[in-house]
This record gives structure tokens, C-alpha cells and sequence, in this order.
């Protein structure tokens, strides 16, 4: 009896980690703006475009929404070919879909952090844009 619980533990432990090996680490806004600065790194917005002109977006911020990167990828596949070797950073409205985008991103061995919401980005005083 101990023996298979133990067992099952070991699987389960097992099991965990490996479900969140693929996840991306969170990083601040101010951390996500040191590393686009620096040029090793690039900002996405993957939110829709109708939120893109309600609130604006981060300046560096690429538009690149969550919708393509599920769909066709007409915009995603070129944007990652001309950033090969870039970490990706990604926000969004809550950092939710951020968090979902990164997760299929750092499963295919890409270098990416969930730098989380919008409103973040505003709360450290960092420069945003409209967009018409």
C-alpha cells in the first residue's frame, strides 16, 4: 500500500512538472522595457485590434493579435522568422492570453516571458501610443 502510494505521488509530482515545462516566466513591465531597450528583446500586444484603439498600446509594442497566432498566422509566421533569436515578450488585456500565447511559444523551444497586462504597462509610467 505505501509502495503504490508512493508511487503515485512520484507520478503525479512527475506529471505536474512536466505540464508546466513549457510555461513562459512572468516579468515585470519595467523588466519587459529594460530587455526591448537593450534589443535582445521584442513587446507584443496580443490583444484585438478593436482594444488596440479603445486604449492604445505600448509604444515598442508590436500588434500581433492572439486571434492570428490561432488562426493562419498571417501576421505571426513572418514577425517570428525576422525576430529568430529575439525573446518575445507578450501583454494583453489581464495577462491571460499573454499566458496562453507564451505557453504554445516557450513549447516550441522559443525564448519568451509573459510581461502581462496593459494597464501595467500604463501603472510603471512607461510610453504608450494611440492607434488610429
Amino acid at each position: 500500500m505505501k509502495a503504490t502510494l508512493l508511487v503515485f505521488t512520484l507520478l503525479l509530482t512527475l506529471m505536474t512538472s512536466l505540464a508546466s515545462a513549457a510555461d513562459a516566466p512572468r516579468i515585470s513591465a519595467s523588466e519587459a522595457a529594460e530587455r526591448v531597450a537593450s534589443g535582445k528583446a521584442v513587446l507584443v500586444d496580443v490583444r484585438e485590434p478593436d482594444e488596440w484603439k479603445e486604449t492604445g498600446v505600448a509604444a515598442p509594442a508590436e500588434l500581433l493579435p492572439m486571434s492570428d497566432f490561432n488562426g493562419d498566422q498571417k501576421l505571426w509566421k513572418p514577425f517570428l522568422e525576422k525576430n529568430a533569436g529575439k525573446e518575445i515578450l507578450l501583454y494583453c488585456r489581464s495577462g491571460n492570453r499573454s499566458g496562453q500565447v507564451a505557453k504554445k511559444l516557450a513549447a516550441q523551444k522559443l525564448p519568451v516571458a509573459n510581461a502581462g497586462a496593459f494597464k501595467d504597462w500604463e501603472s510603471a509610467h512607461l510610453p504608450v501610443r494611440k492607434v488610429e
